[in-house]
């Protein structure tokens, strides 16, 4: 096996990060192919629990090389304050590459950010204000800078400059008193940051093409979800980038390779971070204790997350776009004590009763059909082989199975690496 990928099923915070850290025991590289810091992964294991947001989750594994690819978004210094971090708590972060290719987010897209959410008011997208529609929309512009132009000083003033201008023309029009951007400001924040992290910056493709030539094991790592993709995802409530395990050897460096596997992952019951809309969202007692229990708050926005019931029609579909062959279930532990477990098996709408995904504006207009299954008692996070389970527990897992189309071969019952069941491939 060589090429795997491990996407999001769902709105993001699926628990990609856990799986990834536990997959990537067995993982010669991680590589992360697309998005920025706008969304984290946690991760818990032996040696404590880590809030990684654009670091590759293989990065607590001393034997796996990690890169992060030309797909992604780099604010660089939220980059070098997480490896800093990293270096403080004994982590090993000298074999991280960069790629050259990598977008830099800029200060002045983080401002863009923010103040464009400002002036949307309540028409908001929800977004994290780190810059990333800004900086994406200005790679498609072809206004922004590549990491490795940074590292050519007499070259960067003169693209900078030529940016900045364009910006501020931009600003004074759609942000009226706002601050200027100073370009010797600009200028200094990339020079000292790009020498922060010359020994990381590097062309990843032939690394990877190597890598790929000799057989090795490469987990390509997704930030948020499929319904977040850019294409195919709640549009235009979604992230800026391609979110799909069909864009991951493209996002990483290694385009026109084919994937050996895919492994999607979602929750064992539904969450959101953000606006758009959530047809199983539930609100009061239950969702708030749900929510506290299994710690549904974002990592980079400490938001607290959207609950609801597990959503089988939004999951088929991410099964569908991630071309999934396999799911990780992530924290079923987290349902024990539930009388009732609710599953939306279709949505209502105008009157039309379907289990097809819909549009966004449709999906507004959306009321879920739901199928109750009995819940269990029992604390599951000792538990290790399926066939342990309770009953209603198991009975849960194989519905999901069944609804979904695909097999669910791993069952997280706990946030430590080793809290998994693992059924094995094909599992069914």
């Amino acid at each position: 096996m060589a090429l795997h990928a491990v996407v999001g099923i769902n709105w993001g915070d699926e628990g990609k990060g856990r799986m990834i850290d536990y997959l990537a025991q067995e993982a010669d590289l991680v590589v992360r192919y697309q998005g920025g810091n706008n969304a984290g992964h946690t991760v818990i294991n032996h040696l404590g629990t880590f809030k990684l947001r654009l670091i590759p989750s293989g990065i607590l594994n001393p034997g796996t090389v990690n890169v992060i690819g030309p797909g992604t978004v780099l604010d660089l210094e939220s980059l070098d304050a997480e490896l800093t971090e990293l270096r403080k708590r004994g982590v090993d972060t000298s074999g991280l590459l960069l790629s050259e290719r990598a977008t830099v987010c800029f200060p002045f897209h983080r401002d863009q950010d923010a103040w464009e959410e400002d002036r949307l008011a309540d028409q908001s997208y929800g977004s994290t204000r780190r810059g990333i529609a800004p900086v994406y929309g200005d790679r498609y512009l072809k206004k922004a800078l590549q990491l490795g132009e940074l590292l050519d000083p007499d070259h960067l003033r003169g693209r900078l400059a030529d940016v900045v201008e364009w910006k501020n023309l931009a600003n004074r029009a759609l942000y009226p008193g706002r601050p200027e951007i100073s370009l010797d400001a600009m200028t200094e924040w990339a020079l000292d940051y790009a020498e922060r992290l010359r020994p990381h910056i590097c062309d990843v493709t032939p690394v990877l093409a190597e890598a790929d030539r000799a057989g090795r094991h490469v987990i390509f790592e997704a930030q948020l979800g499929a319904l977040r993709d850019i294409l195919l995802g709640i549009y235009p409530y979604t992230t800026s980038s391609s979110s799909l395990a069909g864009y991951a050897p493209v996002g990483a460096g290694l385009p026109g390779r084919p994937l050996n596997l895919v492994t999607g992952v979602m929750k064992a019951f539904s969450t959101c971070v953000g606006e758009g809309p959530f047809v199983t969202e539930e609100s009061g007692e239950w969702a708030d204790l749900l929510r506290k229990s299994s710690g549904e708050y974002g990592v980079n926005t400490g938001r607290p997350r959207r609950i609801g019931h597990f959503d089988a029609v939004a999951s088929r579909y991410g099964t569908l776009l991630q071309g999934a062959d396999e799911i990780a279930l992530t924290k079923l532990d987290s349902l024990s004590g539930q009388p009732v477990l609710r599953i939306c098996t279709a949505y209502e709408t105008d009157g039309t009763r379907s289990a097809d995904f819909p549009m966004t504006h449709r999906l507004t207009r959306a009321r879920p059909v739901y199928e109750d299954l009995p819940g269990w008692d029992e604390d599951l996070t000792g538990i290790r082989d399926f066939a342990d389970l309770p009953a209603a527990a198991a009975r849960y897992v194989l519905r999901i199975e069944e609804l979904v189309g695909a097999p669910v071969r791993y069952v997280s019952v706990g946030p430590e690496r080793d809290q998994l069941i693992d059924r094995g491939p094909g599992a069914r």
